[in-house]
């Protein structure tokens, strides 16, 4: 059986092994947020850096209407999130889910869920996809978009820099389709580049 699986951050330009065929679309009911620590990949346990995950809409709402620093932290595109569907050969299914359990390991859990067309319409049922809990110890919850920004500008792990990875997978959710920009990632890309422009980090890779 092909195994189908939702991208919504680093696997939008880093794809998963094996796949047969990619299909852009949104998921309803869920925001995505630079809310996960990141000591393995964009950070270091001294220094964590921030990756994003997805986290359920009405959650992530009366989270930070209760967070000090949630106030203001609301986008017009909140309730779905766009990415792209990998659909797994059968015979690398297996494979593949373990890799993905083992990648995902850092403060996710996996849930089955819709995926919708550009015509808004199911296109995809059953299809994995990998949610940050607000119960998790990894997750940071939400933070003043300026602080965020500067410690993504300046932040680095084993797999890169905090800010490259913001680069590329706002680019890559530009990519998608017309419809699918992103206005919280945008915002958060301003600021970092403000502070590139600013001289306070050095310029980034993907915006030079």
């Amino acid at each position: 059986m092909s195994l189908f699986v939702f991208g919504y951050g680093s696997l939008l330009y880093k794809p998963v092994p094996h796949y047969v065929n990619c299909y852009p679309g949104f998921i309803k009911g869920f925001a995505r947020r630079f809310a996960q620590s990141s000591s393995d990949h964009r950070g270091t346990v001294e220094n964590p850096g921030r990756v994003c995950t997805i986290v359920h809409s009405d959650e992530w709402a009366m989270y930070a209407a209760s967070h000090p620093c949630g106030k203001g932290d609301a986008f017009p595109e909140d309730d779905q999130v766009w990415g792209v569907v990998y659909e797994i050969a059968p015979e690398h299914s297996s494979e593949i889910k373990a890799y993905l359990d083992d990648r995902e390991k850092n403060g996710y859990s996996e849930e089955r869920i819709h995926v919708y067309g550009a015509d808004s319409k199911v296109a995809y049922e059953n299809v994995l996809i990998y949610v940050g809990r607000l119960d998790n110890p990894a997750f940071v919850g939400p933070q003043p978009i300026d602080e965020l920004a500067m410690l993504i500008a300046t932040h680095e792990g084993p797999s890169g820099t905090n800010k490259d990875y913001l680069y590329q997978l706002a680019e890559h959710v530009r990519r998608i389709c017309p419809e699918s920009t992103d206005h919280y990632l945008e915002t958060l890309l301003a600021h970092v580049k403000h502070f590139e422009k600013a001289g306070h980090v050095p310029p980034s890779e993907q915006n030079s």
